[in-house]
């Protein structure tokens, strides 16, 4: 694909090496726009996943114990057991003007008419976070159950309160998960293509549309290979440095 990126079609069957395929991302205000809104899109929706994720995970590792433990994890299991399409497509219903919300909303009188909650950056938001929760549930879930808690009980006992034993025993241990949830989370949702498109509608703005319209709809297999590698770059960089921020081996990441 790299070498691809790097050719100019000058004829028919013949290639020229060139880096245009480069400048017109940055020459293009939509495409490189694009690109910086998919990556703050992406960045928001893995940071409201752990936000979500990890009081759930928490719960189900700590505070519940045999067979109510294995059920809460198979509810966030049942979900996946279908393919992203038919959730996306599950969420339409939902969010769609004649859609279960809508009339919920009616129901109780909040709104006197229909409302149409789907192609807004809300509704692409809320089908990032969910199609993405479990990849983040379950490193979170294993690392959390392995904490001893004998440890956060010490915590406790050395005069520590609830905010206290979290910063510095729990979320010190669970950081592994953490960066391991982030990074599959991160890579998923800048891959996306379905949620975006479907949810999002036409306006949806995401990169991997951009990808999908010059490798199907204009044949431009330069560009589109082009596009995939910036994509490919953005995702290592930001794998790159979360591990340097939280200060974690890719190896003990990936263990966990």
């Amino acid at each position: 694909m790299l070498l691809i990126s790097l050719r100019q079609r000058t004829g028919p069957g013949q290639y020229a090496f060139s880096l245009g395929n480069y400048l017109a991302f940055f020459d293009e205000p939509l495409y490189w726009r694009t690109f910086v809104r998919t990556a703050t899109m992406s960045v928001l929706a893995t940071a409201l996943t752990l936000l979500i994720a990890f009081p759930v995970s928490y719960y189900i590792a700590k505070l519940m114990r045999g067979r109510a433990k294995s059920l809460l994890f198979l509810m966030c299991l049942i979900p996946f057991w279908v393919s992203e399409l038919v959730r996306t497509y599950g969420w339409m219903i939902l969010l769609r003007e004649s859609g279960l919300v809508s009339g919920l909303l009616q129901w109780l009188g909040l709104v006197d008419r229909p409302v149409e909650m789907l192609y807004n950056d809300v509704a692409v938001m809320v089908g990032l976070i969910y199609t993405a929760m479990l990849f983040m549930v379950v490193p979170l879930i294993t690392t959390l159950d392995s904490l001893d808690d004998a440890q956060i009980e010490a915590g406790y006992d050395l005069g520590g309160n609830g905010w206290n034993v979290l910063w510095e025993v729990v979320v010190p241990h669970a950081m592994p998960g953490i960066v391991s949830g982030c990074i599959v989370v991160f890579m998923l949702t800048l891959g996306n293509y379905l949620t975006p498109v479907l949810i999002g509608g036409k306006d949806s703005l995401w990169f991997t549309e951009q990808i999908f319209t010059q490798f199907i709809t204009r044949f431009n297999w330069e560009q589109g290979s082009a596009f995939g590698i910036l994509l490919l770059v953005l995702s290592s960089f930001m794998v790159w440095a979360g591990l340097r921020l939280s200060r974690q081996s890719f190896t003990r990441v990936m263990s966990r």
